[in-house]
């Protein structure tokens, strides 16, 4: 559970990115580590945020707006929202091929059991092809409300669509800098939840 200390509002703390297939429902906002991956959802590197380089997990909020004026002001009389995005960022320290696919649009890893004279081996194709994978995104860590509550990102529909570039080097750990840009749900509920929602626990459930 995310420990959290006073001012709670101040939250300095690594939050945990899960991933599952598109359609799998988010967890409970007070539920343990352990029943979100029993509900159908991966840690992003195998070890969690401890294979998640120091700069952190970046969410960004971008938009485009067209202003408008009018003849007789200099001000801006109204404004346009044409475009906005939703963007989640981070770095992964953690070569595994199950976590080395995040960026090679979630292509499967296909496993050869050793045999007679013969290694085992593990194989990741590395083209993409046209169709880009979608996956279900959970970002989870304190609340700003509590001590031991927990706050999670829900990004129902996501595609990784950075271009990774990964680099081997002595004395310094390869990274995988994987970019996930929020898609549209078609299931939302509402126009304002198109990219999902930021639930924060404020209260202990009743007994």
């Amino acid at each position: 559970m995310p420990n959290n200390s006073v001012p709670y509002e101040i939250i300095g703390a690594p939050f945990q990115v899960y991933v599952a297939p598109v359609l799998t429902a988010f967890p409970v906002i007070n539920a343990a580590h352990a029943a979100v991956l029993a509900a159908g959802w991966t840690l992003i590197g195998t070890s969690g945020n401890l294979n998640y380089d120091q700069e952190g997990i970046t969410i960004e909020h971008t938009q485009e707006v067209n202003s408008w004026r009018s003849l007789g002001d200099s001000g801006i009389r109204k404004q346009f929202r044409i475009q906005e995005e939703m963007r989640i960022r981070l770095t992964l320290a953690d070569v595994t091929l199950e976590q080395y696919r995040r960026a090679i649009n979630d292509n499967a890893v296909s496993d050869t059991p050793a045999g007679s004279g013969t290694a085992g081996f593990r194989t990741l194709p590395l083209s993409r092809g046209s169709a880009i994978a979608t996956v279900a995104l959970l970002m989870r860590g304190p609340s700003p409300y509590g001590a031991d509550w927990t706050m999670q990102y829900e990004v129902p529909v996501a595609s990784q669509s950075g271009n990774p570039t990964i680099v081997w080097k002595r004395g310094e750990p390869a990274m995988l800098p994987l970019q996930f840009d929020a898609l549209v749900d078609p299931n939302a509920t509402t126009e304002f939840e198109r990219f999902g929602r930021l639930v924060a626990q404020d209260a202990d459930a009743l007994p």
